[in-house]
Order: C-alpha cells, then structure tokens, then sequence
C-alpha cells in the first residue's frame, strides 16, 4: 500500500494513529516536501499547527525505525510565492500531482483536496477532520478584574495596574505588588491568542508584527511585543456598566427625536467618558423600536444583542463595508469610532445615502465634535449630515446640541447685505443658539454666542475676527503703524501715522468705503496724533510694528505647507495664542493658533494669495508674537 498524506492529515496526527490502528500496516508513506515547506513555514510564524505536524512527522520516523512502514520524503520543496499562496490551492496541487507520480492513495481530511483529486482519478482516502472541545471557561488575565474594574495594564518588568472605580471617579492603581516578568506575558499572550482563535466567542481583529488585537466575550485585549513596543504589554478593557436609554437625561426627547425620522448624530466626549456605552444603549433602543441597526466598528467591542449585526473593514477599508451596507440597507449604522478624515467622509457619503447614522467621536468640547467636520464635509452640508450632537461627561448626558442653517445676517453683524448661510448650534434643552459657523472674508469661523460656561460675559467671537479683518486690511494700505480699537458691534476706530491717513482714506473718502462695505463697520479714521498719549494708549489696541514689522519682537521662521485647500503654518506649543505673519520682517496678517498648533489660510483668499506669492519669492516667513 501506497500512502501520499497531505498537510491537514499530518497535522491532525491521523498517520500515525493509522499506522497503529493497523490501516496502514506495511505501508509505504511517501511525504511530499510540500507537505514538509508549509508545516516548517506555519511553525516560524508561530503557528500551532505547525508544529503539530512537525511532531507528526517526529512520530512517522519513529514508526519507520520500528519497522512499522517504510517512509520517504518525495517531490520539490515549493517556492516562496506558492507558499504564501497556499490558500489559492498550489500546495495542494502539488501534493496531488505526487500522488499521481507514485500511484498512491491520497490521504486527506480536506473536503475540497478530496473532491479535486477524485475529479482527476487520483485513488482518496478521506476522513472526517478532527474537532476539538472549543470551550475555554476563562483567561489567566481575568483573575485581575473585579467588578469595578474597567481595564488592566501588564508589561514586562512594571507592577499590574488597573483603572477602577465608577465612570464619574475611575482611579488608576497598582493591582499586585509583584512586576511581571516577560515569561508570565509571553505565557498570557499566548493563552489568548490560542482562546481567540478555538472559542466562537472570540476572534481575533487585528494580526500585525509587534501588534494583535482580541476580542473575547466582553474583553477587548490588545498585546504589543517588540520591536512595535518597548516591552511586552498587554492592555484588556471591559465595559463596567450597560445601560439603556432610560439611564440618560433627555430620554423622552431624544427617544422623539431618534424615531422621527432617520438622524445625524455625533456621540462626543473625552476617552472613558462612556461615549460607546450611550451608543450601546441608543443602539438597543432603536432595535427594539423596529429599526433595523448594523455597527461599524474597528475593533469590533460594542456590547449588543445579536439582533444587532456588528461589521469590522472590508478588505482593509470602512468604504467597502459601507458600499455593502447600503446594499444590506440599515435604518440606522453606529459607526465606532470616527476619527480619520476617510471615516468622516464615509459617515458623511452614508448620510447623505438616506441611512441614518450615529458616530462616536473624541472632542473636549461638544462643539469640537461638530468642527472636525469642517474642512471635510462642505459647509454647507453639515447640517445635513449632523443634526444632533450629544456631548458625554462622566457617563452622562451632559450637553445636547441641535444643528440647522439659517439664511442670516451673522450676530454682531449689522449690515443686511452681509447675509449668508449660517450653521446654527442651539442648546438642545433652551432652544439658544450657542455657536454660529460660517463664511467670513472667505474663512470658515466659529463663533460663540452670550455667556461662557460659569455665565460670565465673554469678548464676541465676531468682535475679535471683525478687529483681525479691520486691521488687515488698514496694513494692506499704511506704510506706519497701525491700531485698531472696536468701539461697538458695528464700529470701529483705526490710528495710523499722520503720513498715511490720507491714503488710508482715500480720495473722497473712496478707500476706507471699500473697506466699510467689505467689512460691513463704520470705520474712524485717526492719527496717533490725536490720541492722549499718542501709540499703545489703548486698552482694546491692537499691537502692531513700525512698517509692519512687529514693533521689532523677534520672529520665529517658520516653513508654511501648500495644501490644495490651505495654506498651513505650523506653530506647534503654541495654541490659542495670537501671532502676527510676516515674510521678511513686512506684515501679511494676524491670525490666533489653533488647538492643534497651527494657523489654516483657506487658498483663494487675499491673506493666502499674499503668503503665497511671499513664498514663491522665496521670502523668509516669520512668526512673531502679537
């Protein structure tokens, strides 16, 4: 009798457990390379099975030692191509054509190797492949959680810690006093792996070098290695709570709002802040409500019912897995989490396909949810793609926004042909509008409205924008220093150099007009003259330079980036301040940082035409504080 075993035989040991059963007494077993190339490639990647069928071929050699059969290795070893293309068949045509050279019987527990090698008149034995007890009761790494515990951190050579404690008062603590060793992580990262991939209650999400990723049950467990690490290191969180949307303030109102009709909505808070835990519970309520819900989420760790059908990426990619969901065509997608501008667009492409979709996102602020969409969604849309922003704070609801457009003259503007469209955020529960977004001298503005957070009064938002633009626009024209004091919502009052007020206004007061009706403010203009105390008297001044230049403070040079939309300035550690741009020591604008350290100039505008030109003729770009 002669016997070709292919690979998935050997792996399940069934060979030798035919060769003792007497099946394959006397035997002849011919051992392809090819059987022998792919076990010696799964064993280098780590793979169980690899070594298994390494151990089954151990166990043949034992055997032909015995006398029990005669055993040879037979055929060529495959190439690297038809090793990583194992899944595509090449290996297993290789085993068949073996199988054939020696008129052998094929030996298998591969339906699809069977059927192929039947197909050709190759002689098969097949047998049912082995099935394991998949039940794995727990993980090692379970013993550290209690019941307030919200996530465990392990790493080589540092003391187990843990987060616990309720959402409104999570504390990060040392869990045990001994460090763990790279063995004991190595041993649990293992476990885990292994659990993940024999339980149908886990899967694992994510398999790169240096990084996995599981999902077990309710754990969300990712296990980081050198060199992606500096240590071995395993991270496993859990949700501490489950709630429904009962829990939450707003519940009537928000329950009304959600089944009207299919809604944008922007699920934002800080990290732990319980953002997917609202989600969770918004998802069940809209299940329950006869709304069909699917999930997009990566990794997959939102805590659902199975009613509720939980997709990851698609080849790699959220839009392949939208493109199918509109063919499944959900009421209603969590999208979990949006953080790239590839899942902004996707959110907002699904949107605008009629699905209705939630997305949580991380912001410090309700409103900053509703900003990173700017830039990535055309303004005018963004109604239409958000219209409810729920801000998340310590596990509850602590702040809901509703979003329109309004055709308006912006607050703080007087001037009815300053009309435009305006992206109204208004308090959810008081119905005042808080912010305003739109167009402003062809740059995107959020404005704030009335009173700050503690109730006090604070500077309009349109006020310290109006006195940017005023002053621009005066430097466009002045050769000497220029000020600029806002005196109302309407008006201001410039001071220049005694030289330059009569090109400031112009002839016949034409000049200044232009500005006023750009603008839409009554400007004064004055000499430094005239004012008591001449230059830097006013309190509500804005600081300039003599011609431009800074009043002489030292400017940083920095390297502006040309982007197809803006023109960046990268001023990194310093957020919020106001900084006056300059290209070799002549004043183009001034502009307040960002929070993500940097000033954006829409391409198109005069500030970015003027940078542009400064840089294409290689004029050296400072930065000077204002």
């Amino acid at each position: 009798m002669n016997i070709v075993p292919d690979t998935s035989v050997v792996i399940d040991g069934r060979v030798s457990e035919h060769v003792e059963s007497g099946d394959f007494a006397d035997a002849t077993i011919y051992v392809p390379e090819a059987v022998v190339g792919e076990l010696e490639s799964q064993a280098n990647e780590g793979r169980d099975s690899g070594w298994d069928g390494l151990s089954e071929l151990q166990a043949l050699a034992t055997l032909a030692d015995d006398g029990e059969i005669s055993l040879e290795y037979v055929g060529r070893r495959p190439e690297a191509v038809e090793k990583r293309d194992a899944g595509e068949g090449k290996i297993d045509a290789l085993i068949r054509d073996t199988a054939a050279e020696y008129e052998a019987t094929l030996f298998t527990s591969d339906i699809v190797q069977s059927e192929v090698a039947t197909a050709k008149g190759i002689e098969v034995k097949y047998v049912e492949p082995e099935t394991e007890d998949t039940t794995v009761e727990s993980l090692s790494i379970e013993d550290f959680f209690d019941e307030t515990t919200m996530s465990v951190h392990l790493k080589t050579g540092v003391r187990p810690m843990a987060k616990r404690g309720e959402l409104a008062d999570m504390h990060y603590e040392e869990i045990r006093d001994e460090v763990s060793t790279e063995g004991q992580l190595k041993e649990w990262t293992q476990e885990i792996e292994n659990s993940a991939r024999a339980s149908p209650d886990g899967f694992i999400e994510l398999s790169e070098p240096g990084m996995t990723i599981v999902q077990f049950r309710d754990l969300r467990i990712a296990m980081a290695s050198p060199p992606f690490a500096d240590g071995y290191e395993i991270t496993a969180v859990r949700p501490i709570a489950k709630t429904d949307l009962d829990d939450y303030e707003f519940a009537d109102e928000l329950r009304d709002r959600l089944t009207d009709h299919q809604r944008g909505v922007l699920i934002s808070g800080a990290p732990g802040a319980g953002k997917s835990t609202f989600a969770q519970a918004v998802g069940e309520f809209l299940s329950d409500s006869d709304f069909a819900v699917k999930t997009m989420e990566k990794p997959r760790d939102l805590q659902v019912g199975p009613n509720i059908t939980q997709y990851t990426e698609l080849g790699g990619e959220m839009s392949k897995t939208a493109d199918s969901l509109l063919m499944v065509r959900p009421d209603y997608t969590i999208y979990d989490e949006v953080r790239k501008t590839d899942d902004f667009e996707v959110f907002a492409d699904m949107r605008l396909a009629g699905v209705g979709m939630i997305g949580v996102v991380h912001a410090t602020r309700a409103i900053d949810a509703l900003q990173r969409l700017v830039g990535r969604v055309e303004l005018g849309m963004i109604p239409q793609v958000v219209d409810t922003v729920v801000y998340i704070e310590a596990g509850e609801v602590a702040k809901v926004y509703d979003v329109t457009t309004e055709v308006k003259v912006p607050e703080g503007l007087m001037e009815e042909d300053l009309a435009r469209p305006v992206i109204m955020i208004k308090d959810f529960e008081t119905g005042q509008p808080e912010y305003e977004i739109y167009t402003f001298n062809r740059q995107v503005v959020t404005v704030p409205i009335g009173a700050d957070e503690d109730g006090e009064g604070r500077e309009s938002g349109v006020d310290r924008i109006a006195k940017q633009e005023v002053e621009r626009e005066i430097r466009s024209i002045a050769r000497g220093h220029v000020e600029v004091e806002l005196r109302g919502r309407d008006t201001a009052v410039v001071w220049v150099e005694d030289d330059d007020i009569s090109q400031v206004i112009g002839k016949g007061g034409g000049r200044i007009t232009d500005v006023e009706n750009r603008l839409g403010i009554d400007i004064d203009v004055r000499t430094f003259s005239e004012r008591p105390g001449g230059k830097g008297s006013s309190n509500g001044a804005a600081a300039g330079g003599d011609g431009g230049g800074g009043g002489g403070k030292p400017g940083q040079i920095i390297t502006p980036e040309v982007t197809s939309r803006h023109v960046i300035v990268p001023m990194d550690g310093h957020a919020g301040e106001t900084v006056e741009v300059q290209a070799d020591g002549e004043y183009l604008f001034t502009a307040t940082v960002s929070r993500g350290g940097e000033i954006q100039v829409s391409r198109g505008s005069a500030i970015a035409e003027e940078l542009e030109q400064a840089i294409d003729r290689g004029k050296t770009i400072t930065v000077v504080p204002s």
